[in-house]
């Protein structure tokens, strides 16, 4: 493509060189900048692409964007050509559509956003739609489906990927015949624009809790970045259950479908309706047949499949093994481990909680867990859950916080490994233990390093190493 081609409906300067050449690629990643490329220079939260231009360059880049006046590119070789742009993630945006051929145009897409249950919920969709006999790709957190394969793993576990790896995969599902896809669309996604020239035919808001202030700026931030979803769906399914979901709803020129606990669009749902586990995952059930009904199926077409909903990885992922139940869960806000909790203590069976909060994340939250994991179990194991660069111990305190005057008795692992193991050293049979926080990741944080680690594994060599033990003895 020329990138005279690439700037013909964009608003741009040309600060130096020309546009009349040939370009291959665009990104915003230094190291991935190939011969002939356009290097984006973004400044993110953590590094400013200014720092990285020498290596672009070096790398093959003919070609640097940038959206800032104030910018020194003296030292820019002369035949680099230098563009001025309005807003560089924008721009990333949609010159990662323009160089995939704007995939999304020619797909079904919805995209799903909430603090809790968007893995759950677009799971959901796509088992619905495969059911239904439409080749349906889901890509989110737990990595990119085809029809319930798993098919690629997301590089660093993105919610919602960088548009420059969001559109290429956008085209290879066309080219693939997938007609449908389903995307977890997550804050610093949506505030971040990487959905931004993505179309979508169904937009659905799960509900809005407490989750990544910190990283917004504030809660009204927060807010805001989600309802950027509104300006790019067509239709919106919306809980109105939800405060902050349903007022804005009310906001809507064109009335959304709402769903509820007790009815879809006006439809009533009787408990029962949904075979899955807890009423969060009912909750989850009723968003998804939601967003079949904004593509225009009927409850005729869509009930006979309700038995084939399966959670997908780390979602109240079972393990049963000498009479004790662990469930595996990614429920890592208040709200999500409330929920998970009031699912798995309805059966009066004791419950064994290990839980951490993760660190450089908002703190609010973390005695508001505590209080949660305490009124809800039987006891509760205090561990680490990627602290990063915090220190796990003050983590645990600011839990700890949240946990006074209740009577549950509290244990203090901080090894993570070890937490798990004597959890299952605890149990007896008729239990449940619940591992929540990490769900269906492969990694923990620590410091600067990462490392593998794997809640289910760890539940599977803890029961091989009790069974161990209790042969010796």
């Amino acid at each position: 493509m020329l990138l005279s081609e690439l700037l013909k409906e964009w608003p741009c300067t040309v600060l130096q060189g020309s546009i009349r050449q040939s370009v291959s690629g665009i990104t915003e990643s230094s190291k991935k900048v190939k011969k002939d490329y356009v290097f984006v220079i973004r400044k993110g939260s953590v590094q400013d692409g200014m720092a990285f231009i020498d290596e672009a360059i070096a790398n093959g880049a003919k070609t640097l964007a940038v959206d800032r006046t104030n910018a020194d590119l003296s030292l820019v070789p002369d035949d680099i050509t230098v563009v001025l742009v309005p807003d560089c993630s924008l721009f990333i945006s949609y010159g990662s559509a323009r160089f995939s051929g704007n995939p999304a145009e020619e797909l079904t897409v919805i995209g799903v956003t909430g603090t809790n249950g968007k893995t759950t919920v677009s799971h959901f969709i796509g088992q619905l739609l495969n059911e239904l006999g439409c080749k349906t790709a889901v890509i989110g957190t737990t990595g990119l489906y085809i029809n319930g394969q798993l098919t690629e793993t997301i590089a660093n576990s993105m919610t919602t990927m960088p548009a420059e790896q969001l559109h290429p995969i956008l085209r290879r599902c066309a080219d693939q015949h997938v007609t449908h896809v389903v995307l977890e669309a997550s804050s610093l996604g949506l505030s971040s624009n990487r959905l931004a020239h993505c179309p979508m035919a169904v937009g659905i808001f799960l509900n809005i809790g407490m989750d990544h202030y910190v990283e917004h700026g504030g809660k009204q931030r927060y807010i805001e970045a989600k309802k950027k979803l509104v300006l790019l769906a067509d239709q919106l399914v919306i809980n109105e259950e939800d405060e902050t979901c349903h007022s804005i709803g009310m906001e809507l020129a064109d009335p959304p479908i709402y769903f509820s606990s007790q009815h879809i669009h006006g439809m009533p749902q009787p408990p029962g309706t949904y075979p899955v586990l807890g009423r969060h995952n009912e909750m989850n059930a009723r968003a998804a047949v939601g967003a079949l009904f904004a593509l225009g199926y009927t409850w005729q077409a869509v009930r006979p499949h309700l038995t084939s909903l399966r959670l997908p990885t780390g979602r109240l992922e079972k393990y049963e093994e000498a009479g004790i139940e662990v469930y595996v869960d990614y429920a890592h806000t208040p709200d999500a481990l409330q929920a998970v909790l009031e699912a798995l203590s309805a059966s009066s069976k004791r419950v064994i909680t290990v839980f951490g909060c993760g660190g450089e994340r908002d703190r609010e939250k973390r005695p508001q867990m505590g209080a949660v994991a305490a009124h809800y179990s039987s006891c509760v194991i205090l561990t680490s859950d990627n602290p990063r660069t915090e220190e796990p111990s003050q983590i645990i305190l600011d839990i700890l916080a949240g946990m006074t005057g209740f009577a549950t008795p509290v244990d203090i692992l901080v090894h993570r490994q070890y937490a798990i193991q004597y959890a299952i050293r605890q149990a007896q049979p008729g239990d449940i233990v619940l591992i929540a926080g990490k769900g269906h990741e492969q990694t923990q944080q620590s410091g600067n390093q990462t490392i593998r680690f794997c809640d289910m594994e760890e539940v599977k060599k803890a029961f091989a190493a009790e069974n161990k033990r209790r042969k010796k003895s």
